[in-house]
């Protein structure tokens, strides 16, 4: 085994932190190297709520399969983790070929001879690595055994970093979904002041080009004032990343040529820490709010919440998009006099006497985080 070859293996443990692809390419250099007819993961064991998956690289075996219920026989469940282990240090031969798990799940599929570790993650998950070669191959050699030995350590920390890389993205994705709910966009800029994301509220609100569009990879208002101002908001936000613990941040609102209501902006700097370097880094957050967003929550949530009827709930819909009760009853093809009956009825659930205080509590309410994209 080169340094040139260690390397590469190396590189592909670290390559498969970021994408989950890289496992099979992994297993697959480990699998060839030991001369194994398989080299696995298990990621999860099957439960009866879950049916399991383990990763692998083997003779006309896929890379993704789910788990299987012979996985909680196998003589290596339980072990002490980081360790690796052969099937001679766990069971004896002759108590390894009785088993059910190696004549109904192994011995089909060629298995005979196996290196074993289960990996403990952070987050108190158990990995199990597994190296098997059939019965007229030899049995793993010291060499073959230090060398998985020396690899487990680095699994491991690839294991962790992919655990937190994902866990990032789902929180992204959750802060951004909850973002675009609430109608605001997310523009986000580099240290140049181009636009390197945004979020789909943002998106949309550029789509309209109604006061707002990207022209170049640059965010830029539509009239010179407003985009005089906006330039220079970007500009300091740009010269003082460092300004203070705080990011610098500074509003204004940007006129629409459709007439319709101002978009009320907000940028900000993103203050980096002293390890981001290289082109787009994130350096400037620019949120925009659309005040005439109208979106319809679940009705079921609505009524959970307030304890109103499918029937209250479409016209508190209506009245918080905007909407007089006239408009409204329009709209749900009900009668003025069904309209108001039902606005009583909205009141004495939810404690207000207003008509404003109501669309105010309804547009503060959780609802609005489950709106369907």
């Amino acid at each position: 085994m080169t340094p040139e070859f260690l390397s590469g293996i190396l590189g592909a443990i670290y390559d498969a932190a970021l994408d989950e692809a890289g496992w099979v390419t992994l297993l697959e250099s480990v699998r060839n190297l030991l001369g194994a007819n398989y080299a696995s993961l298990i990621v999860r064991t099957e439960t009866t709520d879950d049916i399991g998956l383990i990763v692998s690289a083997g003779n006309n075996q896929p890379n993704l399969d789910p788990g299987n219920p012979y996985i909680a026989m196998s003589p290596f469940t339980g072990m002490k983790p980081d360790q690796l282990v052969t099937v001679g240090e766990v069971i004896s031969e002759k108590d390894w070929r009785a088993s059910t798990y190696y004549r109904d799940y192994c011995a089909p599929q060629g298995v005979f001879h196996v290196l074993a570790a289960d990996i403990a993650t952070l987050n108190g998950g158990i990995y199990g690595f597994r190296v098997t070669r059939p019965e007229t191959a030899s049995d793993f050699s010291k060499a073959d055994r230090d060398f998985c030995r020396l690899l487990i350590p680095h699994i491991k920390r690839a294991l962790n970093l992919h655990l937190s890389i994902n866990q990032d993205r789902k929180v992204s994705t959750l802060y951004s979904h909850a973002m675009a709910q609430l109608m605001v966009g997310v523009v986000v800029l580099d240290q140049s002041g181009q636009v390197i994301e945004a979020n789909p509220a943002a998106t949309a609100i550029l789509e309209l080009k109604d006061g707002l569009r990207v022209v170049g990879k640059q965010l830029e208002a539509s009239y010179a004032n407003d985009n005089r101002k906006l330039q220079s908001l970007v500009r300091d936000a740009l010269a003082h990343p460092h300004a203070s613990k705080l990011a610098l941040t500074e509003a204004m609102s940007v006129s629409r040529p459709s007439g319709r209501l101002s978009w009320g902006l907000i940028v900000q700097s993103i203050s980096s820490d002293q390890w981001t370097e290289g082109k787009q880094r994130p350096s400037v957050a620019v949120f925009v709010r659309d005040s005439e967003g109208r979106v319809d929550p679940p009705v079921r949530l609505a009524q959970q919440l307030f304890h109103l009827t499918p029937a209250e709930t479409a016209l508190a819909i209506q009245l918080a998009n905007g909407l007089s009760l006239e408009e409204a009853a329009e709209v749900l093809n009900i009668k003025r006099n069904t309209a108001r009956a039902h606005l009583r009825s909205i009141f004495s659930k939810t404690g207000v006497r207003r008509q404003t205080e109501l669309v105010r509590i309804f547009l503060n309410s959780v609802a609005w985080l489950s709106a369907a994209d």
